[in-house]
């Protein structure tokens, strides 16, 4: 199966990852971090951070021009690698 019939997406597209974790200080430089080795182009214009009611745990959106379904399963498999993401959407 073809990469373009693997998925609904045509590439290149804007695209938003958002990693989940406990809200420490340098979590969002995490996500820039493993995003980053992907997308190495990243702008921080384009990073938003939002903490959780209770300010225990922080959200980390990255929006960018995905290139590639290898590109964002990359991404994705690197978030959900790192201990420190517990969730990834």
């Amino acid at each position: 199966m073809s990469e373009k019939s693997d998925t609904l997406f045509e590439f290149p597209c804007r695209f938003s990852v958002k990693a989940m974790g406990l809200a420490s200080p340098g979590f969002e430089a995490l996500v820039i971090k493993i995003v980053g080795r992907e997308v190495p182009d990243i702008h921080l214009a384009e990073v938003a951070t939002r903490p959780s009611s209770g300010g225990k745990y922080l959200a980390v959106t990255i929006t960018f021009e995905a290139t590639s379904k290898t590109q964002l399963d990359a991404i994705y498999q690197a978030l959900t690698d790192h201990d420190q993401v517990l969730m990834s959407l």
